[in-house]
């Protein structure tokens, strides 16, 4: 099959712009913020296993002398990230000015065994670290461990408390110096019905009320109002409906939940915020993004109210916003091109069609919103340009170096690549899991997301989802996979200009 190679060159970068734009969109909402207190550990997890791989790569290739070039499509395939072999033909094609496709072989070997070795390796750390399963899960549950300051939990409470009689929400909220919605009410005289509260109700003695904050605060909230109690809120007043609500109108990209006024102007209240997978408390200072999901509480009438003044209009988010999408990309592939010197690197290092697209679609996704920027798209739509994009890439790499592919596994050695593969599969994610366990204290099901996401290995995710109900490996997952995918992107891209 011949094709033509200018053609080929052009379609593959193409892709890969696609591919790698759609992924920073996708990630770049939750980047910064996955650097905050809880967030910071399990990252610090993560660029171990990242670097770990990166330091048994170097040591194989210095031991074996197999080219540098191999052993990043090796490194690439045996942790399932796709962006990072991207990265590493785009560095080597600026370095060298021509495709190596030893990198795409070397990909293709180790990525098999890459997807299973994982999941083995999750599995083995069960059994090498006598994990508790059931003890496990109900800590997860209950939030504990490094999700306290990520998820957001309900508890119920008496007020007990004599230094709150009489006092209202909204001059008690310094006093408690956190985080947290005060969502229902049950006055303790029991003549009404279970009320919603805003920043102007009055709390008794023996008020029975409904707070929603992270776990690490639950605490200290539970010390300061009375003792937590047991509560079915659903049965007491049907009335009162619980309902997410998506945020679809542009106008309320960018503002926080104070200046909608929502309790004041329809009687609802909003007690939780969904970010892209992840819960956070419904503080006033909370900026608003489009496709966030938030819970509203009130009313029939009232929730409908809210649901018209905050959009929740599937046809509006389905609407794609290109001018955005087409800016990203035209800055990414300028930022890509810019070199920068760094010592001990003779070349000039660009960020390529890998690294520039996806820093400037992480910094437009999580800032486009505070300059009245519409950057959400729709997680199909997002899935579809990915697949798209990494289908066009894949396709011009195997086509480029397909030819070679059969004689390189069975006459050259490369049968050898898959065991090398192995050990950068499992060894890091073996010694994070020790440490993660042993030093940090990490609830195993968190754990096992946590090393799933520094694989980038979606079909891992997918296995840590089935052995739990509960939401610890996603948020684990999601934590650290934007940190993870860059530094996959930039350090393939540093072992080829360095080493190549």
């Amino acid at each position: 099959m011949n094709l033509d190679e200018h053609l080929l060159h052009f379609l593959k970068e193409f892709g890969l712009i696609l591919f790698v734009y759609s992924i920073g969109l996708q990630v770049g909402p939750g980047f910064f913020s996955a650097f905050k207190k809880g967030g910071f550990t399990l990252n610090v997890l993560a660029m171990t296993v990242v670097f770990a791989g990166v330091i048994i790569t170097v040591s194989i290739h210095l031991i074996t002398g197999i080219p540098i070039t191999t052993m990043v499509g090796i490194l690439s395939g045996a942790v399932t990230n796709t962006p990072g072999l991207g990265a590493a033909q785009q560095a080597n094609s600026d370095l060298n000015g021509i495709d190596a496709p030893e990198i795409a072989l070397g990909y293709a070997v180790a990525y098999p065994l890459g997807v299973v070795g994982c999941i083995l390796s999750l599995l083995g750390l069960k059994y090498l670290l006598h994990i508790n399963t059931k003890q496990e899960e109900a800590h997860a549950e209950q939030g504990l461990g490094h999700l306290q300051e990520l998820t957001v939990r309900p508890v119920s409470l008496e007020v007990r408390n004599e230094a709150l009689e009489g006092k209202r929400i909204k001059e008690i909220r310094p006093l408690v110096n956190r985080n947290f919605v005060v969502s229902r009410i049950r006055h303790h005289d029991g003549k009404k019905e279970t009320e919603l509260v805003n920043s102007d109700t009055v709390l008794h003695l023996q008020d029975k009320i409904l707070v929603i904050a992270t776990p690490i605060d639950m605490e200290a909230i539970t010390a300061f109002f009375g003792k937590p109690i047991d509560m079915e809120w659903e049965q007491l007043n049907k009335e009162l409906v619980s309902r997410r609500i998506l945020i679809t109108k542009p106008e309320l990209n960018g503002k926080t939940l104070s200046q909608l006024k929502i309790r004041n102007n329809f009687g609802a209240s909003v007690t939780r915020v969904n970010r892209s997978g992840v819960d956070l408390v419904a503080a006033p200072q909370l900026q608003l993004q489009m496709g966030d999901r938030v819970t509203i509480v009130g009313s029939e009438l009232a929730v409908s109210h809210a649901e018209k003044v905050l959009g929740n209009s599937m046809k509006r988010l389905n609407h794609p916003n290109l001018i955005p999408i087409f800016l990203g990309i035209a800055l990414g592939c300028i930022l890509g091109s810019l070199p920068f010197m760094f010592p001990g690197i003779p070349q000039p290092v660009k960020l390529g069609l890998a690294g520039g697209p996806l820093i400037v679609s992480i910094l437009i996704s999580r800032f486009g919103p505070q300059y009245k920027l519409i950057t959400y798209t729709t997680m199909s739509a997002n899935l579809m340009i990915r697949e798209i994009g990494i289908s066009l890439f894949l396709a011009c790499v195997g086509l480029g170096a397909g030819r070679g592919f059969v004689e390189t596994i069975i006459y050259e050695g490369g049968y050898v690549w898959i065991g090398y593969g192995i050990i950068i599969t499992v060894l890091p994610l073996l010694l994070a899991g020790i440490i993660g366990r042993c030093v940090f204290k990490l609830n195993y099901y968190t754990l096992i997301g946590v090393l799933a996401g520094s694989t980038t290995n979606p079909p891992a995710l997918a296995y840590c989802n089935d052995l739990t109900s509960c939401d610890a490996p996603a948020v684990g997952y999601a934590t650290v996979y934007p940190l993870t995918m860059f530094l996959r992107v930039l350090t393939a891209q540093i072992l080829i200009l360095a080493l190549g």
